[in-house]
Order: C-alpha cells, then sequence, then structure tokens
C-alpha cells in the first residue's frame, strides 16, 4: 500500500465513525517529517476515541499496519497516530480551531474527503 492510499485508506475509516471536515494533506516537497497528514474533526471525546480504535483496528486486521507512534489518547483533545509516511491528526473541533493545523501547513495540497 502506498503512503497516498494508506491516508485515503485513513480517511474513509475516519468517516466510518462519522468524523467530518475530513483532509488530507500533500506534505512530500515540503516536509521530511511525513508525505501525508489526515486531519479529521470530532464532536466529543467519545467520539475521538471511536474514530481513533477504529483506524487502529481496521488497519491491523485488514492490511496489517500499526502505527509506529501515538500521543494523546489518554486526554483525547488532539489525537496523533503515526504511520511514519502518513499522520493521522483526530481533532475535537476546539482544540483544531486553536492550533490551526492547515494554516501551518498552508502551502500543502489539501484534498477534502466527503462521505
Amino acid at each position: 500500500m502506498t503512503p497516498k492510499q494508506l491516508a485515503h485508506k485513513i480517511a474513509d475509516l475516519s468517516l466510518d465513525k462519522r468524523a467530518y471536515d475530513v483532509k488530507i494533506l500533500d506534505l512530500r516537497g515540503l516536509s521530511t517529517v511525513c508525505d501525508y497528514f489526515v486531519i479529521c474533526s470530532a464532536d466529543a471525546d467519545v467520539q475521538a476515541k471511536a474514530i481513533t480504535d477504529h483506524i487502529v483496528e481496521k488497519l491491523k486486521e485488514d492490511e496489517d499496519v500499526k502505527p509506529w507512534h501515538t500521543e494523546g489518547y489518554k486526554s483525547l483533545r488532539w489525537v496523533l497516530l503515526d504511520y511514519v509516511d502518513v499522520v493521522v491528526h483526530v481533532f475535537l473541533h476546539e482544540v483544531r480551531s486553536f492550533y490551526g493545523l492547515e494554516e501551518l501547513w498552508g502551502d500543502a495540497p489539501v484534498e477534502e474527503i466527503a462521505a
């Protein structure tokens, strides 16, 4: 699975749990950190947990892919899943607005993913 395919699979999995404002940022050529960010929002910590768990479980089950690193799972305000070439950000809406990740990476091409 290519990094782009992985990013799209993650975006689709987030939509399964009603994530919204799902975007894929293409960071190739802009950063050596990773190739893609997948960013999505949740309305509550319970939903952020459901989105995160679904992504992790389905990627493990379907693709035998596990995150290299996870952060923020205890607080569930901003959960980061690091799949090396793809980094997933599951935000509570107000936290996403505060940090403005899309503005920080404003030069990156953005693909909006709809249900």
